[in-house]
């Protein structure tokens, strides 16, 4: 269960070799699996901006991965897509979560 009576939907799981690129360097050849969740409302419908994507990317031939730890990444995925991830440990996991419109005035 999300923020505001909303519930967190699995949407779509990624699988592939992608490009893992930020603070000025860039990786080809990066595994990945992710899982990308979408914020949905009581009614049915996706709520703009709430969502989380975790899972793990194998980090085992990115030199000095533990430096990037915490920066905001992107992955770029097989089918061209880019997705915001961040680091949360030196074995490859990520995460991302957008904050929705409910958590800043930005949106």
């Amino acid at each position: 269960m999300a923020a505001n009576g909303t519930d967190l939907a699995l949407v779509e799981r990624c699988t592939g070799v992608g490009e893992l690129s930020g603070d000025g360097r860039s990786h080809r050849g990066v595994r990945y699996d992710v899982r990308r969740f979408q914020g949905m409302a009581r009614s049915g419908l996706p709520v703009p901006g709430l969502f989380r994507i975790e899972g793990s990317l194998d980090v085992s031939d990115v030199p000095d991965a533990a430096e990037l730890v915490g920066k905001p990444l992107t992955l770029t995925l097989e089918d061209g897509r880019a997705l915001r991830v961040t680091l949360a440990d030196a074995s490859g996991r990520v995460l991302a979560e957008g904050h929705g419109p409910s958590r800043c005035s930005c949106c």
